[in-house]
């Protein structure tokens, strides 16, 4: 449970609480106009020597270029680390002061920082802060509840009548390619894949700028900001091109230097109003059911990760913490039909998830859905054979395309997934997203009907509208398109069509390419490689000449435009 106290002193006067905490009074005849900075510190984890808090900061007078925020701690706190900020202290006295990268404070403007510190006995709150020598006070809160919620409770399909957030960012490349004005106003999703994209790296917007831009999109209506949670330690652990920046043991880093910043981000009450949708860690829990142990598509690298426990702790973290604010709808990363389809691998991938979402603290009350297809290639609907389907005596399943998987396609998979994900203890009200932005396979390729019966390969291969060599193949495939636009409601127990993945951004490079991000190569993304037991050893299907993951890749976007399906006008 948080502890939280606001810093508002003009508009409420404080008074001694019966147990002692600080509780606000309304004087009635202040303005809270007046009041020239607030700062809201939330002690987001507690334990019995020491504690995690995260701190926002509010400038509501002249514009700053450095900033210095400070209080004094009544008992024995002492910081031990933090981020965002530079912080000294001298017995009970802090001071944390602008980094070198983020001394600009508008006016009307906030900043955010983090820290955990040591203490024994109590942890009363600070009573008093000062940004500058200004006081910035305080109003209640100090007991162990949160905030009163502006927002009200989480509706039950966050997308419905809602617009959705476009990044100004990807619009912009999009718009820039010869036809791309054609698609660069629908919403993407915003990926947060290292910690230095909180606040913005590279010249591109951090969270805050991306939050704002929202809420000036959002007018008088509702507005969903799409983000993509995507730093876990070891990330990956099956593909090397969306390797990160956290060592398979650094866990405490990605608490405290990655989740936790973002979460006080988010708990800000200037986006109480932004319906928060979050993609939970891709590419990281499926992996340790599919590619371990005695499996022949094991890695020593998902290996490790089973055994040290961290992708379930962290995604149990993640969900607890980025779950305390009532406008966030956390949505679960659930892989796809051609990962998870199978029968040893469904039933446990759901038990998994359950675990992760019991972990560090978090419920399933955490868990708003799950989302599937992410950055993937997995058709929407192969209408033109189905999983019940026979020919020349033999069932679709044995085809070497469906290869035993009791899904063809995306949608009949997440229905069914959903369901599966209920059984195991998840709330009946779960919704699922699809990400729709790679698999249309339209254009010329696309088949008119169902293949010849001569065999079940002839007419499971001549139906298809997913052309790649296997389903396992997912590095920047050659031949795909843009699906369905993105959409609230479109099927049964579906909550959204979603491009969570930007088209035009690549999935990772041809070849290796130097990049202070920590972005491998994968053989996978390399044209000429003749596969793995995770794809059957098909060849890659990747497309050449690709950066690396998160860049864009004229080409690729091209092409995609090219074999739209629907096709665009």
């Amino acid at each position: 449970m948080s502890r939280t106290r606001t810093a508002m002193l003009a508009a409420l006067a404080l008074v001694a609480g019966a147990s002692g905490t600080a509780l606000a009074v309304d004087t009635g005849g202040m303005e809270t106009a007046a009041v020239p900075c607030t700062v809201d510190y939330k002690v987001q984890n507690q334990w019995d020597t020491g504690f995690t808090t995260a701190v926002t900061v509010t400038n509501n007078g002249a514009a700053k270029s450095t900033w210095a925020v400070k209080w004094s701690y009544a008992g024995n706190q002492k910081i031990t680390n933090g981020w965002n900020a530079k912080f000294s202290q001298s017995g009970a006295a802090v001071t944390a002061a602008n980094e070198s990268y983020n001394g600009t404070l508008a006016a009307g403007g906030s900043i955010s920082f983090g820290f955990n510190a040591s203490y024994s006995g109590s942890n009363a709150l600070p009573t008093t802060f000062t940004l500058d020598g200004v006081t910035c006070n305080v109003d209640g809160g100090g007991g162990p509840t949160d905030p009163p919620d502006p927002t009200g409770p989480k509706v039950e399909n966050p997308y419905a009548g809602a617009k959705v957030y476009v990044n100004p960012e990807w619009s912009a490349n999009a718009a820039a390619e010869p036809g791309g004005s054609r698609i660069s106003n629908q919403p993407t999703g915003v990926w947060l894949d290292r910690i230095a994209a909180i606040n913005g790296a590279g010249g591109k917007m951090g969270l805050r700028a991306h939050l704002d831009e929202a809420l000036t999109q959002k007018g008088s209506g509702e507005l969903v900001v799409q983000l993509v949670i995507y730093n876990l330690p070891g990330r990956d652990c099956a593909a090397l091109a969306s390797n990160g920046e956290l060592g398979p043991t650094e866990i405490d880093r990605y608490k405290t230097e990655y989740i936790d910043p973002i979460a006080a981000i988010l708990a800000d009450p200037k986006y109480a109003a932004l319906r928060i949708v979050t993609t939970v860690e891709i590419d990281s829990l499926p992996n340790l059911v599919t590619n371990t142990g005695s499996r022949p598509t094991a890695t020593p690298e998902c290996d490790v990760m089973k055994a040290n426990g961290n992708y379930v702790k962290g995604v149990g973290y993640a969900l607890n913490k980025l779950g305390d604010a009532s406008n966030v709808y956390n949505y679960v990363d659930a892989g796809h039909h051609g990962w998870i389809g199978w029968d040893d691998n469904f039933a446990p991938s759901a038990q998994l998830f359950k675990e992760a979402a019991s972990a560090e603290g978090a419920t399933v009350n955490d868990v708003h859905g799950f989302i599937t297809n992410t950055a993937n290639y997995s058709a929407l609907k192969e209408n033109n054979f189905t999983i019940n389907d026979n020919v020349a005596g033999k069932s679709v399943r044995e085809s070497k395309w469906v290869d035993w998987n009791r899904y063809v396609d995306e949608l009949s998979f997440a229905q069914a997934f959903r369901t599966q994900l209920v059984s195991v203890g998840f709330n009946s009200g779960i919704g699922m997203l699809i990400d729709t932005s790679r698999n249309g396979w339209g254009g010329s390729a696309r088949p008119a009907g169902p293949g010849p019966q001569t065999s079940v390969d002839a007419y499971v291969d001549g139906g298809r509208y997913d052309r790649r060599l296997n389903p396992g193949n997912w590095c920047n495939q050659s031949g795909a398109g843009l699906g369905e636009r993105p959409q609230a409601a479109p099927a049964s127990g579906i909550d959204a069509y979603v491009w969570m993945k930007p088209p035009g951004e690549s999935d990772g490079s041809s070849k290796f390419i130097e990049n202070p991000d920590g972005k491998g190569f994968d053989r996978m993304c390399d044209p000429t490689y003749e596969g793995n037991p995770r794809n059957n050893y098909n060849m890659s299907g990747a497309l050449p000449d690709a950066p690396i993951s998160g860049a864009w890749f004229s080409a690729q976007f091209q092409q995609l435009m090219q074999n739209a399906y629907p096709p665009l006008s």
